[in-house]
């Protein structure tokens, strides 16, 4: 879906990157390259006068598509909390 400027918020990735991410590690922003690698991989832009931005609704099916919930990941088991109960796990599997 193109964006519609009649209809959503355009911003410039620096905008984005400032206003409307969260803050990753270490209490960073995400710096403006994200965005262009964002891009990249499926998010939506418009050029304005020379300038990439995308809108806040497009970020937003962006993020939707990255987390789908009909192919979700596994969720890796907790390893155990100590060695015996490994080498037990182990020796019921035959290992």
């Amino acid at each position: 879906m193109p964006i519609d400027i009649a209809k959503e918020r355009v911003v410039s990735f620096r905008e984005a990157a400032r206003d409307l991410c969260p803050r990753r590690r270490h209490g960073r922003k995400p710096h403006v390259s994200t965005f262009y690698r964002w891009a990249a991989r499926g998010l939506e832009t418009i050029r304005v006068g020379g300038q990439l931005c995308t809108s806040v609704e497009a970020l937003q099916r962006f993020f939707d598509r990255q987390t789908r919930t009909d192919n979700p990941r596994p969720v890796p088991k907790p390893m155990p909390a100590d060695r015996n109960q490994v080498e037990r796990e182990l020796a019921a599997l035959g290992l």
